[in-house]
């Protein structure tokens, strides 16, 4: 017998080295995460806090407002509060369980005296934690709660974004509408001049009415600006959980950011993009499922015990009221169920491998972000200096056909055309400075910027050392 003890106590304490294993992060390689890009220095521009990062104090207050009211921010903050009450529960398992069971029993037979009694036990139940069970639940549970932080901010490093591209957006459509609607004005005289020119036979009708055409094509465009001016302010309104209204902003114009995008070292994402934290989260959960998977072949031990009061009524001379003290210790396991507890286990390693594939393709795709976003900034800033050169051009190309025509060595048609072309260039040239903010808020959130990364350490709960 002593012998089949020594057995079985060696075998529990082996096995559950197994499972009471703590969670480290697996080997992920990061070298040249970012492509081509240099990356020797440690400071990224996701250090700077969004306050910080967008001066535009019109579009400070819409962040702020997007925070306090967007439902996803909302439905983030409930996330927390749920996985917050998981993690008590988890953390309560630690400890025995009461219960107070009072009971009445009446005996009354035939033709014979009834008898009653009363009990008052309080019961308690302990299960010795030997399978890691518990432990990996709780510890399970704090990965999940630390989860609930990161998904909160990757909606607020989401939602930021969002809203600073769709306020530049309505910036970008604002500087476009006005330069159309100073072309309109010019293009009216332009038909007022050719109709004069064709009174003076200097013209023919055919040029009248390409003029006439292309003025009525640049009237049209303006309610196309108009109305995608009105959609992006509705898109804007349900980003900030509100109706439908105007917001007071700024100009492209007056829009500054750095000129030195830092994007520092890849292993730095593994810390700050929320996304990629978030998915080691999982991974960990999925690593203590695994451990409880194999704590199901030890056999778990509980003990319990009752401490109460017991009291046959109408018989307190032959039968006096007394203590109840129970204790029990129970050792059980499933002796026909191995089969399906090696499946149990298959299907948690199997997912806890599928979680690490996905944590490294997270990673993978967070490099890609950083690497586009860097390219689009870089390739927009060196189009607008293109650009300058093409719009000086352009006026230049202007003014000299007004000069040729008032020599008779141009016709009208010339100078209507280079204004057109310069028309062009000036709208691509608002939707290249659009393209570059647009690059730098890309490169912003690709690189976990928008919040404070301190947060979730000063927030959630204090370790158990031992646990």
């Amino acid at each position: 017998m002593k012998r089949v003890l020594y057995t079985l106590i060696v075998t529990l304490v082996a096995t559950s080295c197994t499972v009471y294993q703590k969670y480290s992060r697996p080997e992920v390689a990061v070298d040249n995460l970012f492509g081509a890009v240099e990356t020797k220095d440690t400071v990224t521009i996701a250090d700077i806090s969004w306050r910080e990062f967008f001066t535009d104090p019109h579009l400070q207050r819409l962040i702020e407002q997007g925070l306090t009211s967007n439902p996803d921010m909302q439905i983030a903050a409930q996330r927390v509060v749920a996985s917050q009450a998981a993690l008590r529960t988890a953390k309560l398992s630690f400890y025995p369980s009461f219960a107070f069971n009072p009971s009445y029993s009446l005996n009354a037979p035939f033709n014979s005296s009834s008898s009653s009694s009363y009990t008052l036990p309080v019961s308690a139940s302990w299960e010795i934690d030997i399978t890691g069970r518990t432990l990996n639940g709780k510890r399970s549970a704090q990965a999940a709660y630390e989860q609930s932080h990161l998904y909160r901010q990757s909606v607020q490093t989401a939602l930021v974004s969002s809203i600073a591209n769709t306020y530049y957006t309505l910036l970008m459509l604002d500087a476009q509408l006005e330069i159309s609607r100073t072309t309109a004005a010019s293009w009216k005289e332009n038909v007022r001049i050719m109709k004069a020119m064709k009174q003076a036979g200097m013209t023919n009708e055919a040029s009248v009415s390409q003029t006439e055409a292309n003025s009525w094509e640049i009237d049209a465009s303006l309610y196309d600006l108009q109305y995608d001016i009105l959609q992006v302010e509705n898109t804007l309104a349900l980003l900030l959980g509100t109706t439908p209204q105007k917001f007071e902003r700024s100009t492209i114009h007056d829009q500054k950011f750095s000129t030195a995008l830092s994007v520092g070292i890849p292993a730095q994402l593994l810390s700050r993009r929320a996304d990629v934290r978030s998915a080691e989260r999982t991974l960990q959960q999925a690593f203590y499922a695994t451990n409880i998977a194999e704590g199901a072949f030890i056999p778990s031990l509980t003990l319990g015990g009752s401490l109460g009061w017991q009291d046959q009524l109408g018989k307190a001379v032959t039968s006096p009221a007394s203590w109840l003290v129970t204790f029990t210790a129970r050792l059980a396991t499933d002796i026909f169920n191995a089969g399906a507890k090696r499946a149990n286990l298959k299907i948690a390693q199997a997912r806890q491998q599928e979680a690490l594939i996905s944590f490294r393709h997270t990673l993978l795709t967070a490099g890609n972000e950083v690497n586009d976003a860097l390219a689009k900034c870089q390739t927009a800033r060196n189009k607008k200096d293109i650009r300058k050169h093409q719009i000086a051009a352009l006026e230049s190309a202007v003014n000299s056909t007004r000069q040729l025509m008032s020599h008779s060595e141009s016709t009208y048609l010339e100078v209507l055309t280079a204004q057109q072309k310069l028309l062009s260039a000036q709208l691509s040239q608002i939707a290249d400075s659009f393209e570059e903010i647009q690059g730098v808020i890309d490169l912003y959130h690709a690189l976990g910027g928008g919040v404070d990364h301190t947060e979730d350490i000063s927030t959630l709960p204090k370790r158990n050392k031992r646990n």
